[in-house]
């Protein structure tokens, strides 16, 4: 079978008939659960013979079992360290990894995005999150960088708020304090620079921000660090709360799309009231505004976003900011609707916006918006119907996964169909599977339609498990690279045999060596 495949392109998997699905699907139908199960054991006992890394080892011992059998890794908690410019942030992020990760410059202003790392305690593991300097009224890229720092605020378990002691407290300071006071998260006052016990004065003065007892610690020489992570790991929790955006409340849904679409009807059409300004001018909303909805007997809570715009009007302006607070918003959210013109044609811009979607793992649900105004009667409504669905087969094959719901923002006409499509987005961007039906799953596929050889040799698939959801993430263990084929082989197949409507799934490889004897 393997020499028969071995001239195949990755775009062959494309051609493989349906039936392959189907004769994949009653097998495993038939497997018992016990026997799946205990075949995954065997496969992950195999991978004994190969060279894993510490990553690999965290992967396969942190699998944890839960309901209906289903293994999963438990999310770690979340520390994130914010405080204004130049304070010696990633000074401590570097310290409490003990490694020179994070970029560190005597110039304010270095860090900009969020940036993660895996650290670990006292055998605690947990997330820390370096950010950006925060400042109040900041301008240009200074308030997309502060906008980035908010969203890691949000989404923590604890946050280190850092202050330069030696200069002491400022007015930026009391404005995150503000912001920390609201976010209502634990917080550890970080009182830096202090490098040994003469300048411990100093920190007594940051009492009066009001956050309870500074910790003096020098992130450059090591003092008092240790003494601030006996004090954090305490109140960590176990497993986050607000990993992979788990929030709570009501599930978060971000109304994306290119100016004057109809993003802000739709908002106001499911509030049943005028909540934000709509006018025939492109642009008209620029702050992400949410708005608590019922639909369906339940409560959303919807965010209506600027209009992404082409790049070339980005550059400058209240434009360029009101994006950035677009992205910000998508961040925060778990599902994304774009809403898509029906009158005009798809763009690039268009594409590009589901695009940034698809990138940010987000679900993903298409509203093609004002339908009203294709009249079934009308010829010129008929050839529209006609070509949108032509461009929707050529622009937007790579998400056919997603639901389309067909509605008109500005008479509510279907607008109830856009629940169900919620509903399910959600679930398959929450869906699991078992690690022993996932490997059976393989199995079946490799036996039927085994990777083509390559350069005289068969990359093989060891051992596969599902390591997160929100969005699905599958890691395979491989004898070698899979080509791009046929990993989107597998992504169909299981599409079609487990569903994951409206969802993206991500597959991911560790190519690993027989280890030598």
């Amino acid at each position: 079978m393997a020499a028969d495949n071995s001239t195949d392109s990755p775009g062959d998997f494309d051609e493989f008939e349906d039936t392959a699905g189907d004769q994949i699907a009653e097998n495993l139908a038939a497997l018992d659960d016990n026997l799946a199960e205990q075949r995954a054991a065997a496969l992950r006992a195999g991978l004994e013979d190969y060279d894993l890394d510490e990553e690999d080892a965290e992967l396969l011992e942190g699998l944890v079992r839960g309901e209906d059998g289903i293994e999963f890794l438990p999310a770690l908690p979340v520390v994130a360290i914010v405080g204004r410019p130049n304070v010696g942030k990633s000074a401590l992020v570097n310290r409490i990894l003990g490694r020179r990760e994070a970029v560190v410059e005597d110039t304010p202003g270095v860090t900009r995005d969020r940036v993660t790392y895996k650290a670990e305690w006292m055998d605690r593991r947990f997330t820390i999150v370096d950010t950006g300097g925060w400042e109040p009224d900041a301008k240009g890229i200074d308030r997309s960088v502060a906008l980035q720092a908010e969203v890691a605020i949000d989404l923590s378990d604890v946050v280190m708020f850092v202050v330069d002691a030696m200069v002491g407290a400022t007015s930026t300071d009391e404005h995150v304090v503000r912001l920390l006071r609201k976010a209502g998260k634990p917080v550890f006052l970080v009182a830096n620079k202090i490098d040994d016990a003469r300048q411990e004065p100093e920190a007594a003065a940051l009492w009066n921000l009001g956050l309870g007892e500074p910790y003096p610690v020098s992130a450059i020489h090591g003092r008092g660090v240790a003494d601030l992570l006996d004090e954090i790991v305490k109140v960590l929790p176990d497993v986050s709360a607000v990993a992979k955006h788990e929030i709570g409340g009501p599930r978060r849904v971000a109304i994306l799309g290119r100016p004057n679409v109809g993003k802000s009807s739709l908002l106001n059409k499911a509030a049943g009231e005028e909540r934000v300004v709509v006018n025939e001018l492109a642009g008209t909303t620029r702050d992400p505004v949410d708005e608590i909805v019922e639909l369906g007997g339940k409560l959303w809570r919807f965010v209506d976003t600027a209009g992404i715009r082409r790049r070339v009007h980005l550059q400058q302006g209240a434009d360029f900011y009101a994006s950035l607070r677009t992205s910000a918003a998508l961040e925060k959210a778990e599902v994304a609707v774009v809403v898509l013109d029906v009158t005009q044609s798809l763009s690039e811009q268009d594409v590009r916006i589901i695009d940034l979607v698809l990138e940010s793992g987000r679900a993903l649900i298409l509203a093609f918006n004002k339908w009203d105004r294709l009249n079934d009667d009308d010829l010129d409504g008929q050839d529209r119907r006609r070509y949108l669905e032509r461009e929707i087969e050529q622009d937007l094959a790579h998400v056919a996964w997603a639901p389309r719901v067909n509605i008109s923002a500005r008479t509510g006409r279907h607008l109830d169909k856009l629940v169900p499509a919620l509903e399910t987005a959600l679930e398959s961007w929450d869906q699991r599977i078992p690690t022993g039906k996932f490997n059976a799953f393989l199995s079946e596929l490799i036996a039927e339609h085994p990777h083509p050889l390559r350069g005289g040799k068969q990359p093989r698939i060891l051992f596969g498990t599902q390591a997160s959801t929100r969005p699905p993430t599958f890691v395979l263990f491989t004898t070698g690279f899979l080509d791009p084929g046929y990993r989107r082989f597998i992504q169909r197949r299981l599409r079609e045999l487990y569903g994951f409507e409206g969802t993206p799934i991500v597959i991911n490889m560790r190519v690993r060596e027989r280890r030598q004897r």
